[in-house]
C-alpha cells in the first residue's frame, strides 16, 4: 500500500521548489520593468515593452514547468539521445547565414518564423539529461576511461566547438563545469577527470589571452578602477549600484544606474539594480530564495532511489546553481564578465523557459514514487 502523498501532483507537492520559483519570477517581472523602463521608452516608445514580454514569457514558462513536472522523469532515458541530437542541430543552425541573429558582435540566437531563441540555453539542459542517462547506465564500468570518461568529454567537446563559433565562452565554462561535476558525482576516476588538463591549459590560454576582448575582461576584473570609463565601465557601475543601495535600497524604480549608466540593466546586471533599489534586504531575500531551491534540489538528488534520478537531479541543481553563482559573482566583481543571465529574474524568454522546464523535471524526480516510502 502506498502513501496518500503520491496522489498529489508534483507541481503542487514540491512547495519548497514551487514557491521560491514563483516569487523569483514575479520579482523578475517587476525588476525587468524597473530596470528597462528608460531604455524601453527610448527604443520602443513604451515604458512597458520589456515588462509585457517578460510577463508573457513567465506565463509560458509556468505552463512548461507544469508539463515537465507532469511527465515521469524516466521518459528522458528514452529521449536523451533525441534531445541531444536536437540540441546539436540547433547549435549548427545558429551558425548558418539566414537563420542566425547577431547582436553585440555575437551570433547566439536562431530565428525561425517570428520566434527568436538561444540554442545554447537548450543545450545546457540537453547535456544534463544525456549525462544523467549515460553515466547512470554505465555505472558498472564507470572507472573505465573509455566508458566512464571519454564519451562524455567528447560530447562536451562537440558542444564547445559549436558554441565557440558564436562565440559564447561563458556557456562553454558552464557546460564544462556541469560535465565534470556530474562525472565526479557518478564516480568517474579523478585521474581520468584531470587527464585533459595538459591540453586544456594551452587551449584556455589561447581563447583568453590571445583574444583581445576576453583579455580586456580579465584585466577589467583584476583592476576595474584603473580604466573606469572603458574596460572597467560595467563592473564599476555595478559596484556603484550596490554601494548606493545600502541596507534598504533607494526604493523601487528610484535607481540611477539603469539610466544609461549600467549596460544591460534588465539582463546580465539586473542583480545590481536589485541591490541598488531594494538594498541589502532585497539581495539577501533573493539569495535566500535561491538557497531554498538549491538545497531542495540537493535533497532530491540524495534521496532518489535510482542513479538516473540522482544524477539528473544533481545535474539540474548544478545547472541552475552555476548560473546563479556566476551571474552574482560578475555583478559583485568577484568574476570576469561572462554574459550569463540570472535564473528566473533576468529578461529573456529562452533562458526562463528552459530553466522552468528544468525545475519541472526536478519536481517530478522529487515527487516520484521512487522517492516515496511504502507501508
Amino acid at each position: 500500500m502506498t502513501t496518500a502523498k503520491q496522489t498529489i501532483h508534483p507541481f503542487f507537492k514540491e512547495k519548497s521548489i514551487l514557491f521560491p520559483v514563483i516569487i523569483l519570477c514575479g520579482l523578475g517581472v517587476v525588476m525587468v520593468y524597473s530596470a528597462s523602463s528608460a531604455i524601453s521608452m527610448e527604443s520602443h516608445d513604451s515604458l512597458f515593452y520589456y515588462m509585457k514580454k517578460q510577463a508573457v514569457f513567465s506565463g509560458l514558462s509556468l505552463g512548461v514547468m507544469f508539463v515537465t513536472a507532469s511527465l515521469n522523469y524516466k521518459v528522458y532515458k528514452r529521449m536523451s539521445y533525441i534531445i541531444l541530437l536536437i540540441a546539436v542541430a540547433l547549435l549548427v543552425a545558429v551558425l548558418l547565414p539566414g537563420l542566425k541573429v547577431t547582436a553585440g558582435g555575437a551570433a547566439r540566437w536562431l530565428k525561425i518564423g517570428g520566434f527568436v531563441f538561444q540554442p545554447a540555453e537548450f543545450a545546457k539542459l540537453a547535456l544534463v539529461l544525456f549525462l544523467g542517462y549515460s553515466l547512470s547506465k554505465k555505472q558498472t564500468m564507470i572507472k573505465n576511461f573509455s566508458v566512464g570518461f571519454a564519451p562524455h568529454v567528447l560530447i562536451f567537446g562537440l558542444f564547445a566547438c559549436l558554441i565557440i563559433g558564436q562565440p559564447d565562452f561563458g556557456t562553454i565554462v558552464v557546460l564544462g563545469l556541469i560535465t565534470w561535476g556530474m562525472m565526479f558525482i557518478a564516480g568517474v576516476k579523478i585521474s581520468h577527470m584531470l587527464s585533459p588538463m595538459p591540453l586544456l591549459i594551452p587551449v584556455v590560454y589561447f581563447l583568453i589571452i590571445k583574444v583581445e576582448y576576453r583579455l580586456e575582461r580579465i584585466l577589467a576584473f583584476l583592476h576595474p578602477w584603473d580604466d573606469p570609463y572603458n574596460t572597467g565601465y560595467q563592473i564599476t557601475h555595478s559596484l556603484k549600484a550596490f554601494g548606493s543601495g545600502g541596507i534598504f535600497g533607494t526604493g523601487l524604480g528610484m535607481g540611477m544606474q539603469k539610466m544609461h549608466y549600467l549596460p544591460e540593466p534588465h539582463t546580465d546586471f539586473i542583480f545590481s539594480i536589485i541591490g541598488e533599489e531594494l538594498g541589502l534586504i532585497g539581495v539577501l531575500t533573493v539569495l535566500a530564495l535561491y538557497l531554498i531551491l538549491l538545497l531542495k534540489g540537493i535533497s532530491i538528488a540524495k534521496t532518489s532511489k535510482n542513479m538516473f534520478g540522482t544524477l539528473t537531479a544533481a545535474g539540474l541543481t548544478l545547472y541552475i546553481g552555476l548560473q546563479v553563482v556566476i551571474n552574482i559573482g560578475v555583478t559583485l566583481g568577484l568574476m570576469p564578465t561572462k554574459g550569463l543571465t540570472l535564473p528566473f529574474i533576468s529578461y529573456g524568454g529562452t533562458s526562463l523557459i528552459v530553466n522552468m522546464a528544468a525545475v519541472g523535471i526536478l519536481m517530478n524526480i522529487g515527487a516520484s514514487t521512487d522517492n516515496e516510502q511504502t507501508v
